[in-house]
């Protein structure tokens, strides 16, 4: 689903094509399309399309969303996935073998039907758009998976096998979706996004990875060996991995990170750990780590009401700036033209209520003058018969008849 003015789905559509053409080569039974949603904007709502592009494959009367990255082969992978059997069986040594070669994650229940398995299909149903699922008999594994209990359900990952235990790791599904990365992974903004939902704590090794010096290699080394040797240790709270570059994580922490350096980041509640000592070797990261785990070094960050305003406050000042960067001109257009305008107004209210003031005074002035002379022309006609023509000086009367008088 997409909008003709989306910049994002142009950006996609070159991409479409290309596996529409590649799926109809291999005899793919997926069949691949497109919909203006703003054209068709009833169908867009009744599959829930919220935002451009949206892809979806739908299956019966189900509808998938792929969450992935935007490439050919994620998504013919995707398509591939979802649209075959949500379980796929496992029949011989060498299918096992073929699938531990062409997949870095998959999961495998093993065993008869169980109230396990019923979770273990529900589980699939849920994340089958993420990972694949299979099912296999005991004598399928290779010799070196060790099992204490049938049923059982595996990840097969990083060269090695970890068996599901309800009692340490919980729901089914809650661990299906922590396990499908992983143990060291390559970070972008998409993953970061992505193990939100897994409740994990990210730490990683922020480098230049033109940047060959002794500094940056060794960060990401004593990453990966904390993720290799310590996994038994943090697999449940921690995820681990390398990015390449300090933009998004500035833009994330709001902050100027320099470079190389070790962060830790909460994604469920966007809270971050900076190192609080010098990290030399794999023991000063264990010790950060558990440091963290214990509550002993300080969280940053947060979504409280304060720094959610000092991300509206970020996110405005990185957009005015981006702006100005990219196109001067333009930005002395949309931000000087509402400032002109504003300004014209506050010139014109200040100088209406000067006038104002200027009129009221002029008239309280006139109000008072003429008080004054009609006050006079009364003494005048007061005055005008007593002095008719009369020769005789005036006696001076007493002081009240003249407050009367003036009362």
């Amino acid at each position: 689903f997409y909008a003709p003015w989306c910049g994002h789905c142009k950006k996609l559509e070159p991409i479409w094509n290309e596996v529409g053409l590649e799926m109809k080569s291999i005899g793919s039974p997926v069949k691949v399309g497109k919909m203006d949603a703003t054209s068709y904007s009833s169908i867009a709502s009744e599959f829930g399309v919220r935002g451009y592009p949206t892809i979806k494959l739908l299956k019966g009367d189900l509808a998938y969303n792929y969450r992935g990255p935007r490439t050919k082969d994620d998504i013919i992978e995707f398509a591939h996935r979802v649209s075959g059997a949500l379980i796929r069986p496992l029949p011989s040594q060498q299918m096992f073998e073929h699938v531990q070669k062409r997949h870095r994650v998959f999961f495998v229940y093993i065993g008869g039907e169980s109230p396990l398995k019923e979770k273990y299909i529900d589980a699939a149903s849920e994340l089958i758009v993420y990972t694949y699922f299979f099912s296999a008999s005991e004598d399928v594994v290779p010799e070196y998976v060790k099992l204490k209990e049938m049923p059982a359900v595996l990840v097969f990952k990083d060269g090695t096998y970890f068996v599901y235990d309800e009692y340490e790791d919980g729901d089914l599904s809650s661990w299906i979706n922590r396990e499908r990365f992983q143990s060291y992974l390559t970070m972008d903004g998409f993953l970061l996004y992505e193990l939100g939902d897994t409740g994990k704590l990210v730490a990683i090794a922020v480098i230049d990875e033109k940047n060959t010096s002794v500094e940056h290699t060794r960060l990401k080394s004593i990453i990966q060996e904390v993720a290799r040797d310590y996994r038994d240790h943090f697999h449940r709270d921690f995820q681990f991995g390398h990015m390449d570059g300090n933009d998004y994580i500035n833009t994330l922490l709001m902050d100027e990170l320099t470079i190389p350096t070790v962060v830790v980041l909460n994604t469920s509640n966007q809270q971050y750990f900076l190192l609080d000592r010098q990290i030399k070797n794999t023991e000063d990261m264990v010790q950060f780590i558990n440091n963290i785990l214990d509550g002993t070094v300080e969280a940053q960050g947060g979504d409280s009401i304060l720094q959610r305003l000092k991300r509206i406050v970020f996110d405005a000042k990185s957009t005015i700036v981006s702006i100005f960067k990219s196109s001067p001109l333009m930005g002395c257009f949309l931000f000087g033209l509402p400032l002109g305008v504003i300004s014209i107004m506050c010139y014109g209210i200040y100088t209406a209520d000067t006038d104002g003031g200027y009129i009221e005074e002029r008239y309280e002035v006139s109000k008072s003058e003429m008080e004054s002379q009609e006050q006079i022309d009364e003494s005048k006609e007061q005055q005008g018969p007593s002095s008719g023509g009369s020769l005789v000086p005036t006696v001076q009367e007493p002081k009240d008849v003249l407050e009367k008088k003036k009362d």
